[in-house]
């Protein structure tokens, strides 16, 4: 009896191994609709997030993605236009074939789900690299290759958050070379941070200087849904050869497919998981948020979602979240990804649904001011308005008492601005703005940094405790 359970066992094995390596059925169904971006076929059932290639009689071939059904239909959303398209074109199941797994080497032998997501190439090819969301190189330096000592492998887009109580606390400071973060929003590692700003403010600016600066091993940038001029403006010219050496930029431009922008969003993401998992401590700089909600909206109106808060359905607040919630750190002993993540104010205001959305699920936010910008601060930084969350749980009491004092002091001179402005304060008062008025100039500079001149968390405490020191504690 054992022998024939043993001889059973061995031949179940043999089969599940002839099922892994053989090729999967072509599955194929028609197109039967296209209207605007959306395109609806028959004939296939298909998870959503599933890779079909459509396919014509006279050689037009494209590319899409599952994003919907309804009954027998399948709703698609192509990575470019469809132009040219027929009723009744072929549409074809894609097996995605790199790195997929051997069926007994997935939890049930037939489990066969993760076999039509999408993978792409995550490693240390990738380095210095620009990539778009297909993870093609678009930088004119030839096909990703594996030198000596680099790894390239392809991994899924998407991946469940890591669980809560397994992560590593916040309790690391991550130095990212700005003086006025370093010293008054100091950032832990594994933090997420919303960079809250208008147009023409500088937010690339402070992008690039973080990606240059920072203490972290890898940056990852993602350029989601801007203007195709300033890929390569931020490139050459922000981010620089010292900054691209280590950084890995993933860009998206305004003008390619929604589906593209929010595949954009994922795969930078999904690099940044790749080296966290290695140990390493990741920057990821995501540029921006609102253009990738912006996407999630087009997809979600384009299939039928009824829309919500200021015509955003609200899938595109459970999306948010979802991609948010994937950086981090990971288990004690392992790396981190600390992101920052843009978000775009329309008309400066800070109260646009996707800016609540996002001030409600990262762990603070940096507003970025028209004000100052004009004026010629820069960092345009509002320190007022601003605030890490995670600061107490890495800088000591010395350091947080040196940062609530230096904003006391900024806020008291702030309030008053426009009376000292038109002369309307008569000096001795108040003491107290007194000493705020002789020491504005000082605080001003300290604020003001070059985007060449990198400052460490340590330039940055001992600079403020010079300033501090200078400036009487007690007004008499």
């Amino acid at each position: 009896m054992q022998l024939q359970r043993d001889r059973f066992l061995d031949f179940l094995a043999e089969c599940r191994s002839l099922a892994g390596s053989s090729e999967p059925f072509e599955v194929r169904g028609r197109l039967t609709r296209a209207a605007g971006l959306v395109m609806e076929a028959v004939g296939l059932k298909l998870p959503v997030g599933a890779q079909v290639l459509v396919v014509q009689g006279d050689g037009l071939r494209l590319d899409a993605e599952v994003v919907g059904f309804s009954g027998e239909r399948l709703f698609l959303m192509p990575t470019s236009e469809p132009q040219g398209l027929r009723p009744g074109a072929m549409v074809v199941a894609q097996e995605a074939r790199a790195a997929r797994p051997r069926v007994d080497q997935v939890n049930h032998p037939w489990r066969r789900a993760e076999d039509r997501t999408r993978r792409l190439p995550v490693g240390d090819a990738l380095l210095g690299r620009v990539l778009d969301p297909n993870g093609a190189p678009i930088d004119r330096r030839g096909p990703l290759a594996s030198p000596a000592g680099q790894s390239l492998t392809y991994l899924p887009l998407s991946r469940r958050p890591i669980n809560a109580m397994e992560r590593n606390p916040i309790r690391t400071p991550l130095d990212v070379g700005v003086r006025a973060i370093n010293a008054l929003l100091t950032i832990g590692r594994g933090q997420r941070i919303g960079l809250f700003a208008g147009s023409g403010v500088g937010k690339s600016v402070l992008m690039g200087m973080m990606a240059r600066y920072t203490a972290a091993d890898v940056t990852v940038v993602g350029l989601i849904g801007e203007r195709g001029r300033e890929v390569k403006e931020f490139i050459e010219d922000i981010l620089g050869p010292q900054g691209l050496r280590r950084a890995i930029v993933v860009a998206a431009p305004a003008d390619t497919p929604p589906l593209m922008r929010l595949q954009g969003a994922a795969y930078a993401t999904a690099i940044a998981e790749h080296f966290r998992d290695r140990g390493r401590h990741v920057l990821l700089l995501m540029d921006s948020l609102t253009r990738y909600a912006m996407a999630a909206r087009e997809i979600a109106l384009a299939i039928g979602e009824p829309p919500a808060t200021k015509g955003y359905p609200p899938s595109v607040f459970a999306r948010l979240p979802q991609l948010v919630e994937r950086a981090g750190n990971a288990a004690p002993g392992g790396g981190s990804i600390t992101g920052f993540y843009t978000v775009l104010t329309e008309g400066d205001d800070p109260h646009d649904p996707i800016a609540d959305a996002a001030r409600a699920i990262l762990d603070g936010h940096i507003v970025l001011s028209r004000r100052l910008a004009e004026a010629g601060h820069y960092p345009a930084i509002d320190v007022e308005t601003s605030i890490s969350r995670v600061m107490p749980a890495v800088r000591g009491p010395h350091e947080i008492e040196a940062a609530r004092r230096f904003k006391s002091i900024l806020s008291r001179y702030q309030r008053n601005r426009d009376l000292i402005s038109v002369g309307a304060y008569v000096a001795g008062a108040d003491p107290a703005l007194d000493i705020a008025i002789a020491a504005f100039p000082r605080i001003e500079e300290f604020l003001q940094q070059p985007m060449d001149q990198p400052s460490t968390l340590k330039e940055a405490a001992e600079r403020i405790d010079a300033l501090l020191q200078s400036i009487p504690t007690n007004p008499e």
